[in-house]
């Protein structure tokens, strides 16, 4: 049996959106300002609404540890940062909300991801390790649908 390190906690291991100005963070959902979501993909290596980006997110705990994982940006703040949500690939069950979105080209395995609405993340343009693919729009308003309606962006 051969075990794969997983470099993802590892402090010696680096990865767009761990460590400096272009670090992702959690944000404040209620207090990020007038929040104005937009279907916008566009092919062209940046992070855009309505894509899925692979970035570093810090674990809840912000106790300096996280994981390389993908995210879906929903909005483009004035400051040139994106407001995002993360995607798993584990249902969970516990108090936050969760939004299926089934499989999509972002995991290589072809398993179905959840987006967690609860925790909504700060992306910087530099922080994001590649673009995986362009949500469709049906899933895309999905979950824009449900932001609204929890913490009254438009």
């Amino acid at each position: 049996m051969t075990f794969q390190h997983d470099h993802s906690s590892d402090p010696s291991t680096d990865f767009p959106g761990r460590n400096g100005p272009t670090a992702t963070a959690e944000a404040d959902p209620r207090e990020a300002g007038p929040v104005r979501t937009s279907y916008a993909p566009d092919r062209d290596g940046a992070p855009d609404p309505g894509e899925i980006v692979w970035t570093w997110v810090p674990f809840e705990e912000n106790d300096g540890r996280g994981k390389d994982r993908p995210v879906l940006v929903v909005a483009r703040e004035r400051e040139g940062t994106l407001l995002a949500v993360q995607l798993s690939s584990k249902q969970h069950e516990r108090d936050h909300e969760w939004v299926a979105l089934g499989a999509g080209p972002w995991d290589s395995s072809g398993r179905a991801s959840w987006v967690d609405l609860d925790r909504v993340l700060r992306v910087h343009e530099d922080g994001m390790r590649r673009e995986a693919c362009a949500l469709d729009r049906d899933r895309f308003d999905l979950v824009v649908v449900r932001l609204r309606e929890r913490y009254g962006w438009s």
